[in-house]
């Protein structure tokens, strides 16, 4: 490793220090290795890997703070992979000068408009870890093609966009982990378009990644995220979101898990996605789907979602099990907090536990709503307490409600119906229920929509 300052780095967060490390990459073995103190730097250091060789950016027990106080990213690391993950689609060049760049132990503030923590472009194997990034534009973005990434053990924290951003890149293998990723305006982790598999993002903190008004979609509300995947014009597949707290401020237009694919008649671009054993809410929507396919939702805690705890449009091969939802709110407050399918077809909702859900309004919508769905199950489920209604079908074919207990335990109550089917629904089949307290029917099904066999009405 260079140690800068013996190439003339101050290290005091006045002196320019963009050349001191230039000259300590050129003059040195590649690596840079900053002590206790503050680098103000101009322009983007690059870790060109092809011409240095391997290359490490380390500070000292995260005593080392980078300024950025000119635009681009602070770190910019480079390589030359053109492979995949397998081992023999290395070039030989690859393994002998680019494998595992690493970064660790340092902090990068963002002084200027369009100043960036650290990119990355065409490196494999590549280790961030015990970084804290803040006041940047991204905290990290990766571009072009990038294979084997890890990203551990820090804080992406207050950028003006993204924590963590794949900037319509080929990446293939990313573990992010153990971090801290809150307060940037737009999304905790973006990925736009690109073609990204093998995403693995476990562990994490995420919370408050909004800022009202900095992001606004076609129709003019403020939208941000915690994760937000639009593929709209590529693929994401293969991604795990497990075990992490997601939430924030209710934000109009906002979502804790938010994942768009395209609308096509072939294969879903966004698709094989876990989300399983987190903790969200506290923001408009819980998770928000649009043309994704084979998803499993598991295990996840979701509360106080201002619209909707989860909504689902034109989404297939959907297996939604054993997850708690629950509005901790008034009874008087607008509608809010239910699971609502548009458009959905091939899906299982199994050993739900909701309570106190308010979604719908008088004349339409419930806690579970189907519109112009089929082929689509729920069962085991405990909906207790909703406020308008508990299961409604509006246009739906083959769709199974079974084994469900409805009940509104309110004396007096205040749900309409435990399930209404209307519209052009058919094929239906509503079977072993247990309904109770509703201050109208309790199953309330159009002639020729559904079959109703063994429910007990209380």
């Amino acid at each position: 490793m260079s140690y800068v300052n013996h190439f003339g780095a101050a290290g005091d967060g006045r002196q320019d220090d963009t050349k001191p490390l230039e000259h300590a990459l050129a003059a040195g073995d590649g690596g840079l290795e900053l002590a206790k103190g503050t680098y103000r730097i101009t322009r983007p250091i690059v870790i060109d890997t092809t011409r240095t060789g391997y290359a490490a950016v380390r500070g000292t027990g995260g005593t080392s703070r980078i300024l950025m106080d000119g635009p681009g990213p602070a770190i910019r690391i480079i390589g030359d992979h053109r492979g995949t993950a397998q081992p023999d689609s290395y070039q030989e060049h690859t393994w002998e000068k680019e494998r595992f760049p690493t970064v660790t132990g340092i902090e990068i503030v963002g002084r200027h408009a369009k100043a960036s923590g650290i990119e990355l472009q065409r490196t494999t194997k590549t280790t961030i870890s015990e970084v804290l990034i803040r006041r940047c534009v991204d905290g990290i973005r990766l571009v072009e093609r990038n294979r084997d990434c890890v990203l551990s053990d820090s804080h992406l924290l207050d950028n003006h966009r993204y924590g963590l951003f794949f900037d319509r890149c080929n990446l293939h293998q990313i573990i992010v982990h153990g971090n801290h990723i809150s307060w940037n305006k737009q999304a905790g982790i973006k990925s736009l378009d690109g073609d990204v598999h093998n995403l693995q993002i476990t562990g994490n903190d995420i919370e408050y990644n909004n800022h009202p008004g900095v992001d606004t979609s076609p129709g003019g509300e403020p939208r941000g995220a915690e994760i937000w995947f639009e593929a709209t014009g590529g693929v994401i597949s293969e991604v795990t979101i497990s075990s992490n707290t997601l939430q924030a401020t209710i934000q109009p237009g906002g979502c804790n898990v938010r994942i768009h694919g395209q609308d096509t008649t072939g294969a879903a671009a966004a698709r094989l996605v876990t989300i399983s054993g987190n903790v969200l809410g506290s923001q408009t929507r819980g998770i928000e789907l649009k043309h994704v396919e084979r998803v499993a939702i598991t295990g996840n805690t979701i509360y106080d979602s201002e619209d909707l705890s989860l909504l689902a449009e034109d989404c297939s091969g959907l297996a939604i099990g054993s997850n708690t939802f629950v509005w901790r709110g008034d009874e008087g407050a607008p509608p809010r907090d239910g699971l609502k399918f548009v458009r959905c077809r091939d899906a299982s909702l199994i050993g739900l536990v909701a309570r106190r859900l308010c979604h719908g309004t008088p004349e339409s919508g419930a806690a579970i709503t189907l519109e112009d769905c089929h082929d689509f199950a729920i069962s085991e489920c405990q909906l207790l307490d909703s406020l308008v209604r508990g299961v409604e079908l509006t246009n739906c074919q083959r769709c199974r409600i079974s084994g469900n207990s409805i009940i509104d335990r309110r004396s007096p109550p205040k749900m309409r119906q435990a399930i209404r089917i209307r519209g052009k629904s058919r094929d239906n089949l509503v079977v072993n229920n247990l309904l109770g307290g509703a201050t109208e029917d309790l199953l309330d099904v159009a002639d020729g929509t559904a079959t109703l066999q063994g429910n007990v009405l209380l």
